[in-house]
This record gives structure tokens, C-alpha cells and sequence, in this order.
């Protein structure tokens, strides 16, 4: 895939994919993690990533899968490493501020979606929401998250499932 830049200029290929994938990137990044802050210095450790391994970059044949791989494996990495922290005192819940009582039903909507994608494990959240959201193939998404295809339709079929049980157990919890 050329993506429309001259591949003999690795770090061109790398500001290129920073300005065709950022905000997607982000998105994906905050989907997985949940913060915006943090999502946001995930998306610049995974283009410091991508441009350290700028000398690889114009041998990639799918330069989108390659950095959503990058992306997913600071992701992935980031979350184990707050698992193994989670513990101590300092690390309180989520800083977001409640939701006011008398927002929209379309934002109330999209918190049940948010908080029932949240509960989905990174490894099924991950593969889901390249599919649903960003359009990947199975195939993409095989070679993204270095995975199998068939383990990828297994995990997608599995993350449905896990998330129509989350997004119907938030639903009933719903406060009046």
C-alpha cells in the first residue's frame, strides 16, 4: 500500500500515516483505554513507536494494520501495566465528572454503549471495535493484532455476545 507518499522517504510515510490515521487513532486509543488524556499519550507513543521503526515502514504492504498493530500493543501493554498497579492508594476510580440528570437520551444512549464496550476485555474490545468502528477486515485485523483469522472471527463472535450481556445489564440498571 503506498498511501500516497513516496516510499523512499521513511519518515515522510510515518508524517503521512500521522495525518491520515491521528484521529482515528485517538479514537480507537480512547475506546480501549477510556480516558482522553491517557488515549492521547498512547496515540504519541504509538506514532514515537512508528517513527522509530520508520526504517521497516516501506516494506509494509498494509501500513493502516501496521500502525493500529503499533497502537494496540502500547494499548494492551498500558492496561497490564495499570492492572499491576490498580492496588495502591493513589489510583482512585475515573476522574469523568457524573453525567448530569438531564442530558439528552442520545448521551445517555451512548454511556450504556461506552460503559458496556468498557466492560468487554481489551483482547475482545480491541478486535471489535476495528471491525465495527474503523471498518477493518477480518483479515486486517488478523495481521494488526497479530492473530489468526479464525481466532479473529471467534473473538468477534465472542465480543457480540459479551457485549449484548454487558449493554443489556446496563440498560436494566438504569437510574430513572
Amino acid at each position: 500500500m503506498t498511501d500516497g507518499v513516496r516510499s523512499d522517504d521513511p519518515s515522510a510515510l510515518v508524517a503521512s500515516l500521522f495525518d491520515q490515521y491521528q484521529p482515528a487513532l485517538f479514537g480507537y486509543l480512547y475506546r480501549l483505554v477510556g480516558t482522553r488524556e491517557w488515549a492521547e499519550e498512547l496515540t504519541q507513543e504509538t506514532y514515537l513507536r512508528a517513527f522509530s521503526a520508520r526504517d521497516r515502514l516501506p516494506e509494509v504492504e498494509n501500513r493502516r494494520a501496521w500502525l493500529y498493530r503499533i497502537a494496540t500493543n502500547v494499548a494492551l501493554n498500558a492496561l497490564k501495566r495499570q492492572r499491576r498497579f490498580a492496588w495502591l492508594p493513589w489510583q482512585g476510580g475515573a476522574n469523568d465528572p457524573a453525567p448530569e440528570r438531564n442530558v439528552a437520551e442520545r448521551v445517555a444512549e451512548r454511556n450504556s454503549l461506552e460503559k458496556a464496550l468498557a466492560a468487554l476485555p481489551a483482547a475482545y474490545r480491541a478486535p471489535l471495535l476495528l471491525y465495527t468502528h474503523y471498518g477493518f477486515s477480518v483479515r486486517e485485523i488478523a495481521e494488526a493484532l497479530n492473530l489468526r483469522e479464525g481466532a479473529v472471527k471467534t473473538r468477534l463472535y465472542r465480543a457480540r455476545e459479551m457485549f449484548r450481556q454487558a449493554y443489556a445489564h446496563e440498560d436494566r440498571y438504569e437510574e430513572p
